[in-house]
């Protein structure tokens, strides 16, 4: 596996010289094509000159057989007694001389000459009683015809070789070739053009026998041939080849650059993956279309999803809200057209495993090398922390302001409980006095005064106990717990309420045998008389008006009270907005009425909720603990006296 991705590596390196080989290849095919056409080439060129050489062997051997039978006929035509003159003026002779004959010879049995045209000195030897032959004599080299006379002796005639060939030879032959008469031994007789053959030429000799004894017809081109290394051609293929290797020299190079740039980007491209890991801030990268490009791991780890499974993905994404999906489409959208705001701007994401989380993000449009933007980055930073450090400070400051206004309020309390109280027992005095002296001036059949008084007494004796417990209550002392029954508080309750509840119809709800609570009566009264009084200011002027007070028995340990109504219901409000101090939904509420009451029913171990009730409207609830089953009731004291301490 190794050594095979050695080899691969060797290749890729030298992939720079593969234009190279493949140009040697080229130029090597080129090569060996033209080298054939040169061997195609001679061979025809030999071929047209041996077709050539032939053709022209005939037509010089048809002359000479023509001019030797020529000369046959004139040795039977010339009489036995023949003389200079009269061969001279014979009309065979006269044509020969005229057309190849250089002269023509009688001679007499003993071979002595009788006769001689053109007179000149004849040859000191006679020639030889062949028909045919060559001799040199003074006027050059020679051919001759011999012819047996029927008187005797024999009639020669000379004839030139250079003017037979004049006269056989085409021009367009003498223009290819040069063309030469040699005898046996390879001495020229007569010839056209350059005496001697020039390197490269081809050359043919064919028997001219028997027309010319021992002569050979040759022909030599005259036009050397090239090889194709010295045309053009192959000066073509030498430049090729050189800018191949130059090409692939500079290739070489180039790739060498690319490496030494491909080295440098991927170190730059870990030495930038390194920094961006490193990074708690979250990175993306999108395209024009809001397609992502790049994402980083405090990305990743930000929203709990992997790169693959973000990177190419379109909107919707998978970390945004479902309750937000509109509101995210519109802002990536807003994004997307360049509207992001530079300073950033906060959103609300979700992780993969549905906690939600408060981001910061900042986005940069993305430029390319060409300053052609191709998309935008992004800078997520989670605020989480930041924003739950936000709350909690904001909690705290609330906190802090709302124990200042409750401490203020206790102080209130405690001087109106302090003004009341004279006042009260004013009242209870001067009641107790008109009472007895009622009795004693004699009218006691009135009973409808009496009655008034007394419960006029029992109200201010009422009034007093009450303005002590919540005096007590808000100084922080301890609520004192007794035996209750829910369906005796609920009924004093609704006594006190009479006149309130006047038009609308109450249905209680207690189940037999409900045990009782552990509780301090009076504030438990206060906390319903509440509760009943916001569900009447909720149902004022409302037809059908109604009002249901039930409890029953949750857990081993508690009751749970429920105050319904038909009203127009909380309308998404908590428990926790509703019992907030100063908070009211009356123009002249104080917002101080719930909130007193959830601190009562806290200081008591219970709980208060807030929802949708069975009659359509609103549904107020609290708990409170029962009695022991062994022991006194009051012996919760000291779980009370614990609360106590903490709370402080």
């Amino acid at each position: 596996m190794a050594v095979s991705r050695r080899l691969l590596q060797m290749l890729k390196r030298a992939s720079w010289a593969l234009p190279l080989l493949l140009a040697l290849a080229f130029a090597a095919s080129v090569g060996v094509w033209l080298r054939l056409s040169d061997v195609r080439d001679l061979e025809e060129e030999r071929l047209t000159l041996i077709t050539d050489a032939l053709s022209l062997e005939a037509r010089i051997s048809d002359w000479l057989n023509a001019e030797h039978a020529a000369v046959d006929r004139l040795a039977l035509q010339l009489p036995g007694q023949v003389d200079d003159r009269m061969l001279l003026n014979h009309r065979a002779v006269a044509e020969g001389l005229r057309r190849l004959w250089v002269s023509a010879t009688v001679l007499d049995a003993n071979n002595r000459v009788i006769a001689h045209v053109p007179q000149q000195v004849p040859q000191a030897t006679a020639p030889s009683k062949e028909r045919s032959g060559v001799s040199l004599d003074e006027g050059g080299l020679t051919a001759h015809w011999s012819a047996a006379r029927p008187q005797g002796g024999r009639l020669v005639v000379r004839f030139a070789p250079s003017a037979l060939l004049r006269q056989t030879l085409p021009w367009w032959l003498a223009q290819k070739y040069d063309v030469r008469l040699v005898d046996g031994l390879g001495q020229r007789l007569a010839q056209t053009g350059d005496a001697i053959a020039l390197p490269g030429t081809q050359s043919y000799r064919v028997s001219v026998d028997p027309a010319m004894r021992e002569t050979w017809l040759e022909l030599n081109t005259r036009v050397p041939h090239r090889p194709w290394w010295y045309t053009l051609a192959a000066g073509l293929m030498g430049v090729f080849l050189l800018l191949s290797a130059l090409a692939s020299a500079m290739l070489r190079r180039q790739m060498r650059e690319v490496r030494r740039a491909e080295g440098e980007a991927r170190t730059e491209a870990a030495w930038r993956r390194a920094v961006e890991d490193s990074l708690t801030v979250g990175l993306r990268g999108r395209d024009l279309d809001g397609r992502l490009t790049h994402v980083n791991r405090a990305f990743c780890d930000l929203v709990g999803y992997g790169a693959e499974e973000l990177l190419g993905r379109l909107p919707p994404m998978p970390y945004w809200l479902p309750d937000e999906m509109a509101d995210s489409l519109r802002r990536h959208q807003r994004n997307m057209a360049g509207g992001a705001p530079r300073e950033g701007y906060e959103a609300r994401w979700m992780h993969r495993d549905g906690h939600e989380l408060d981001v910061m993000i900042f986005e940069a449009p993305l430029v390319d090398a060409n300053g052609v933007q191709i998309g935008w980055m992004g800078s997520i930073v989670d605020i989480s922390a930041r924003k739950q450090t936000e709350e909690r400070e904001r909690r705290r400051t609330e906190a802090l302001a709302h124990q200042a206004r409750l401490s203020t309020l206790g102080e209130v309390a405690s001087a109106l409980a302090h003004q009341l109280n004279q006042p009260l027992a004013a009242i209870a005095g001067y009641n107790a006095g008109a009472l007895r002296s009622l009795e004693r001036a004699g009218h006691p059949d009135d009973d409808i005064v009496m009655e008034a008084l007394r419960r006029l007494g029992e109200q201010a004796q009422e009034a007093g106990r009450i303005v002590q417990r919540i005096r007590a209550f808000l100084t922080r002392r301890a609520p004192q717990p007794e035996r209750c029954a829910m369906p005796e508080l609920v009924a004093r309750v609704l006594a006190l309420l009479k006149r309130d509840l006047r038009g609308v119809r109450v249905d209680v709800e207690m189940p037999a045998g409900l045990p009782e609570v552990q509780a301090d009566a009076v504030l438990i009264e206060q906390v319903l008389i509440n509760l009943v009084r916001n569900a009447l200011d909720e149902l004022h002027h409302r037809p059908g008006a109604q009002v249901r007070i039930g409890a029953q028995r949750v857990g081993e340990r508690f009751v749970r009270v429920d105050v319904d109504d038909n009203g127009p219901g909380l309308q998404g409000r908590g428990i926790d907005q509703l019992t907030t101090a100063f908070y009211s939904t009356k123009a002249e509420g104080m917002g101080m009425g719930l909130a007193i009451c959830r601190s009562v029913i806290e200081a008591h171990h219970g709980g208060m909720e807030a929802g949708a009730g069975a009659l359509g409207g609103a549904r107020i609830s609290f708990t409170l603990p029962l009695c022991q089953e062994t022991g006194p009731c009051g012996a919760g004291e000291a779980g009370v006296d614990s609360y106590k301490e903490g709370a402080r």
